[in-house]
This record gives structure tokens, C-alpha cells and sequence, in this order.
């Protein structure tokens, strides 16, 4: 049987970010000139009348409201309350001599804080996603986000419930 070391995961995470980084390079190394950034403004015609006329809110994907509306809270108050659920039997499962199966999770599943940790982060990360969606007009994906984790931590739960 193969084991899983801490080392390993260290070492894919460092070959990663040093491909990221230099994918990345190329492209801040790149120089625009400023006078083509800043073209020169058009006057407008003196015998042109402007109206303005107030527009509506940008609306792809969903409708357009406050990301802390009632919807989210709830969505957000349901990913934390499986993430704790899931954070909870994982751990008694752990004790118990069972395994983590999830292999994203498994590095921190020799220790009760960094699995703590773990899930708090992947529930931050819920939110945070959930709010870039928002920010850029994706509101049927913000809403779809929480709904999507916490049906798999509810199989999560179920599952380690099941298997005790």
C-alpha cells in the first residue's frame, strides 16, 4: 500500500507555483506605450443635444440584487452548518481508524486543526467564489455555487455516516 506523505504534496504545490509563476512572467514582462493607452479625447459636436438617461443594472445570468441578501445568508448559513457536519464525522471517522477519501483533503487529515482548517478554508472559498460570480454578473452561478458544495458534503456526510 502506497502512503501518502506530507512531502509529496509539498513538493506538487511547489512545482505548480513555479509553473504558474513563470506562465505569469512572460506576461508582465510585456510594455505597452502610454500614448496608446491614453488616446486623445473627441469633442463633441456644439450642435449635438446629449440626453442622459439613467441605466438599469447589468443583469446576465439572474436578477440584480445585494450579495448579502436573505437567499445567500441562507445558502451560506448551509454550507457552514454541512461543512461543520462533514468537518465532525470525518473526524470521528479518523479516530476511529477509518481514511479520508477525499484526496484534496487527505493532507490534512493527520491533524484535528488542520482539518479544521481545512474545511473553514474550503467554506471561505465557498463565499469568495460566490462573491467574484456576483461582482461579475454571474448571478445564477453565484446562487448555483453553495447549493453545489453543500450537496457534496452532504454525501460526504451521509457516506461517512453509512460507513461507520
Amino acid at each position: 500500500m502506497k502512503k501518502f506523505s506530507i512531502g509529496g504534496a509539498y513538493r506538487f504545490g511547489a512545482i505548480t507555483l513555479l509553473f504558474l509563476l513563470a506562465g505569469t512572467y512572460a506576461a508582465v514582462s510585456q510594455e505597452v506605450s502610454m500614448a496608446l493607452l491614453q488616446p486623445a479625447p473627441i469633442q463633441p459636436s456644439p450642435a449635438a443635444v446629449v440626453r442622459t438617461v439613467p441605466s438599469s443594472p447589468v443583469r446576465l445570468g439572474g436578477e440584480a440584487h445585494k450579495f448579502w441578501d436573505a437567499k445567500n445568508t441562507a445558502l451560506f448559513a448551509t454550507v457552514a452548518g454541512f461543512s461543520a457536519a462533514d468537518f465532525a464525522v470525518t473526524r470521528d471517522n479518523l479516530s476511529h481508524g477509518g481514511r479520508e477519501l477525499n484526496p484534496l483533503t487527505r493532507p490534512f487529515a493527520g491533524s484535528t486543526a488542520a482539518l479544521a482548517v481545512n474545511f473553514a478554508g474550503e467554506t471561505a472559498g465557498v463565499v469568495g467564489l460566490s462573491y467574484w460570480f456576483h461582482k461579475t454578473g454571474h448571478h445564477k452561478l453565484e446562487r448555483l455555487t453553495p447549493i453545489v458544495n453543500f450537496g457534496m458534503s452532504a454525501f460526504a456526510v451521509s457516506y461517512g455516516l453509512a460507513h461507520r
